[in-house]
């Protein structure tokens, strides 16, 4: 109801959620949806418009996010109600402002028929399907990019042609991005090396930078890094960014830099955890157990 009002109020129709809703209209139509530099979704986001091409396009694009945060939350809850404070973070509700995919993706991690949402925009979901991949998750893959082109066999041409008009920034590659490097240290742990395929993905705004939630795990991860985003929104509402490299700039320092320090406070508190030595008599029980062929518990 809340994207529904915003987009109502701000006079945006489905915002950024129009490209899926116009490129399902024109494959029912038969037409052609890249004959404009501006559809740059795959075909793959048409056929998840489709539901929604009946509605009017507030209502299409509050419906659409409203699912995919109920999605989200119900994901999120199986490893506790604390979880759900990632809907704290900035770039959801910078999200919210234009009907954006990432709750969706995000969503994906926790779901494998869901899968097949990280291709509608690959920049963003390619992180999160290479890091969560299972059986079900891929055969829902290839089930969608098979139907995809069966409705429109040359779909993968005409829009690898859009791409050069794709306007981005690639965290690694901005100041102070190559430190996003230092999530080597812990190349063994998977929230690492998401973090990593994250940053060498190119990104438009800071919506995008939300599938960095993952990572988070506590209370304490949750709240430190969504307090962080805010700087990067209240940078946002004192300036107008002159380029996507300045966006870049502050996405890096004020999103993934905390998530960084995530990440590497984990291994160090990991490497510092006190090991608690069994006491003689315990060890003298142990001892005992294991050569009676008895396992203590």
């Amino acid at each position: 109801m809340f994207c529904w009002f915003l987009l109502t109020h701000f006079h945006q129709g489905a915002a950024d959620f129009s490209w899926a809703i116009r490129a399902a209209k024109y494959l029912l139509a038969g037409k052609n949806p890249y004959d404009t530099p501006l559809e740059q979704y795959p075909m793959t986001a048409a056929l998840f418009g489709l539901p929604f091409v009946w509605m009017r396009p507030e209502v299409a694009a509050g419906a659409f996010y409203g699912i995919s945060s109920a999605l989200l939350a119900f994901g999120l809850t199986r490893y506790g109600y604390h979880r759900l404070l990632v809907f704290l973070a900035y770039p959801y509700w910078a999200g919210i402002l234009t009907a954006q995919w990432s709750p969706l993706i995000v969503a994906s991690a926790f779901f494998p028929l869901l899968l097949p949402v990280t291709m509608v925009k690959p920049q963003i979901g390619l992180p999160v399907a290479l890091t969560h991949l299972t059986r079900r998750g891929v055969i829902g893959c290839v089930v969608v990019v098979l139907l995809s082109l069966v409705v429109m066999p040359r779909w993968p041409f005409l829009w690898f042609g859009q791409l050069g008009y794709y306007e981005h920034f690639i965290p690694l590659l901005v100041l102070p991005g190559p430190l996003l490097a230092l999530a080597l240290w812990r190349y063994r742990d998977r929230d690492a090396i998401f973090l990593l395929l994250a940053a060498i993905m190119p990104e438009r705004w800071f919506f995008d930078a939300f599938i960095l939630w993952l990572i988070p795990k506590s209370r304490r991860e949750i709240l430190a890094t969504a307090f962080f985003s805010y700087g990067a929104g209240i940078w946002r509402w004192y300036h107008t960014p002159h380029s996507f490299t300045e966006v870049g700039r502050w996405t890096v320092v004020f999103i993934y830099l905390p998530m960084l320090g995530v990440v590497l406070w984990r291994g160090l508190a990991k490497r510092n955890k006190p090991v608690i030595l069994p006491t003689a008599a315990e060890s003298d029980s142990l001892g005992r157990g294991n050569l009676a062929g008895t396992s203590n518990p």
